[in-house]
């Protein structure tokens, strides 16, 4: 079948005519037969999936429930465990000697703060156990996050060695009372007085006043000069001639003396003892005199002591020898001792001289006259 250009024209003329405005579809309105039908799936979800929903948050409640009672439990524990250690300290040490040792209210204070930091640290494991099962719990993935945990503790055990080791060096430090703020200690690289005691840094102050920040880390050793109690020695030197009785009398007076005035009776913390003779020279005797005192306060008490032998001992008439023996005078070098001998050439006229002087040139003869 064929079409002529005459049919053609009018269907290409004649396109199919656009819908009006009014004939476009207006927007659907749910029906009260939709919202039955949603609400009624809905219903059957929530039947289907009600056991599921329960059994997570049973194991949640109970996660959180066994968490505080441990949390609980272990903080109790601590702190009996933090009373015990007190009780033992007022208690447990019944000599002289252990009682200058142990400093009652400061081992409180260490304990609590040992305490505290107890607390926090299971609080802190406890708690972040738990949110790790209640994640669990909800069907969460934790590989990822445990192992990127691990990687990242690994780095930076890695990374900051030094800064783990200052930090470990500081706990064991306060755990085991080392040392404190206002006792004087020699760290090996710094000494001085305790003006700040951190995990990573202790602060000291020098003799001069300067600040010292030293690393726990870097500390090997460690010198407390303030805790139980001090030392004071005093050597007393004297001449080898001098009668030792009369030395040791006028060393008990004095120090019978210095235990009864104040405040040197409270710096002592016993009697001062005069242990004798300590070492014999050839032209010397070295008495030591020694005493417990306070701590911190040996210097001080050393001074005293030997201002008062020094006056005791000028008193008595007692002779002191100190420093090495004084050297013997040597008789004063005679000027001419390196001046050559005199020799005769020097004198003009001895023989030696007069032979060794080269010979003076004779003058020429006048012609003699004759007379007839």
């Amino acid at each position: 079948m064929s079409l002529s250009v005459a049919d053609a024209v009018p269907l290409a003329a004649d396109p199919s005519p656009s819908p009006t405005p009014s004939e476009t579809q207006s927007p659907r309105v749910p029906s009260l037969q939709d919202a039955q039908e949603s609400a009624t799936n809905a219903a059957g979800w929530v039947e289907q999936n009600w056991s599921t929903w329960l059994a997570i948050g049973l194991r949640v409640l109970l996660i959180v429930v066994i968490a505080a009672v441990l949390r609980v439990f272990v903080r109790r524990a601590i702190t009996k465990l933090i009373d015990r250690m007190n009780r033992n300290a007022q208690t447990g040490e019944s000599s002289a000697i252990g009682g200058l040792l142990v400093n009652v209210e400061r081992r409180r204070q260490r304990s609590q703060a040992i305490g505290s930091v107890l607390r926090s640290v299971a609080s802190f494991l406890i708690i972040g156990t738990a949110a790790l099962m209640v994640l669990g719990t909800f069907q969460i993935n934790l590989a990822p996050l445990l192992a990127s945990a691990g990687v990242a503790g690994v780095a930076i055990g890695f990374g900051a060695r030094n800064l783990v080791t200052d930090f470990l060096s500081g706990v064991f430090m306060i755990l085991e009372d080392q040392y404190g703020v206002g006792d004087s200690i020699d760290a090996g690289v710094a000494s001085g007085e305790v003006i700040e005691v951190g995990l990573r840094v202790t602060k000291l102050r020098g003799d001069g006043g300067e600040i010292w920040y030293v690393r726990n880390g870097e500390v090997k050793r460690i010198g407390n000069l303030s805790q139980g109690w001090a030392t004071a020695n005093v050597d007393v030197t004297v001449h080898v001639g001098e009668d030792l009785d009369k030395v040791k009398a006028s060393l008990d007076e004095v120090a019978e003396k210095m235990g009864a005035e104040e405040p040197w009776n409270e710096l002592l913390w016993g009697p001062i003892e005069v242990l004798g003779l300590d070492s014999v020279l050839l032209d010397s005797m070295v008495v030591r005199v020694t005493a417990k005192t306070m701590p911190g306060k040996s210097l001080t008490v050393e001074r005293e002591l030997r201002w008062r032998i020094k006056r005791a001992f000028d008193a008595a008439d007692i002779r002191i020898v100190g420093g090495a023996t004084a050297p013997v005078e040597e008789q004063a070098a005679d000027p001419t001792a390196g001046m050559a001998a005199p020799s005769v050439y020097a004198n003009t006229a001895s023989p030696q001289s007069a032979a060794a002087s080269p010979l003076a040139p004779h003058a020429p003869h006048a012609p003699t006259s004759t007379t007839k």
